[in-house]
This record gives structure tokens, sequence and C-alpha cells, in this order.
């Protein structure tokens, strides 16, 4: 359950503050692009299905990114925005337990999405402790522009991969379920 923090320590120090100011990095921002060198040995990472699949990733990162054509609306950000919206009064630690998130994580996720005037949280009428998360009308509309984006980026990607394009998301859900059952 997502507990109701006290009022937060003002800062004290000139860094602190500088630290207050400064907007949440996104955790999953890549800074470049990441391809092979060449001349450099990679050596067992060119065998390891992990690794290629981290280049991918980094790789949707950036095409999302150039896609939804907003530095700041990252796709863990996206996913938090469809849920919020798809589920009203979604409990915050339950966003943050959907997305695979440390409670504090999703706190971050949903103090970003709220200084957006995306979401606003409200006390669970059921737990006091609690929030509930709501999205706002500007959170509806920015979704619908966002997914909008976020479909053509998608659709764009399975094109260019041709007839095979359409086995991969089965593949990658398979893949998930067994490595998460520890395979």
């Amino acid at each position: 359950m997502q507990q109701k923090s006290a009022s937060p320590k003002k800062p004290t120090t000139r860094a602190a503050l500088a630290r207050a100011r400064r907007p949440p990095a996104a955790a999953d921002l890549p800074e470049g692009e990441l391809r092979p060198l060449p001349g450099l040995d990679y050596g067992v990472l060119d065998a390891l299905m992990g690794y290629a699949l981290r280049r991918a990733q980094n790789a949707l990162y950036l095409h999302f990114q150039r896609a939804v054509g907003m530095a700041e609306v990252s796709p863990q950000r996206f996913a938090a925005l469809v849920l919020v919206v798809r589920n009203p009064g979604l409990r915050q630690g339950v966003l943050a337990q959907a997305m695979g998130l440390h409670r504090s994580g999703g706190l971050r996720l949903v103090d970003w999405l709220g200084a957006q005037g995306w979401v606003r949280r409200e006390d669970d009428p059921l737990d006091g402790r609690s929030w509930t998360l709501h999205a706002t009308p500007q959170g509806e509309a920015a979704l619908q522009a966002i997914t909008a984006a976020v479909k053509a980026h998608d659709l764009a990607l399975l094109r260019a991969l041709g007839p095979e394009g359409a086995t991969l998301q089965p593949l990658l859900e398979r893949l998930a379920a067994v490595a998460h059952l520890g395979a």
C-alpha cells in the first residue's frame, strides 16, 4: 500500500536547493544510439539474446521519442498514463506494482504525471493512508494525442519487419513469461 508521506523537509544547502528545483530524469532515458562500433570486440555480448534485446529496446525508445515528439514522455510515462486513464481510482501502489516499480519509483512517476496536469491524487475512501489516481481532462486529451503517435510508431516498426513482425510480440510475451518462471 502506498503510504502518504509527511511534508518533505526543505533543502538547506545551495546544492540541495538546485537538486530540489531540477525535474526528475526519466530512469529509462537512453543517451544515444546503442550501435555496434566497428573494430570493438564485443565478445560474448554478440551471442547473448539479452544484449540484442537491450540494443533493440534502446532503438525502440529513441524511435518512440521521435514519434511522440515530446522528449519527456517516455514509454514508461505513457504506460502509466494509459493505466490511470483506463482504471479510474487506481491506487498509487497498485500502479507501481503493475509497472514493476518500487513504491518510490511509482511516487516519482505519479509526481511527474501530476506536474503535467494529467493526473490528480485523491484520498482513498477505503484507506485514508493511501491515494487513488484519476486522470484529468488534460490527461485524457494528452493520452489520446500520444496514443495516436505511439500506434503510428508501432505500425511503422511492424511494417519494417515484414511478415515476421506479427510473430514478434507473442514471442516476446512468451519470453517474459518463461524468464519470470526462472526457466
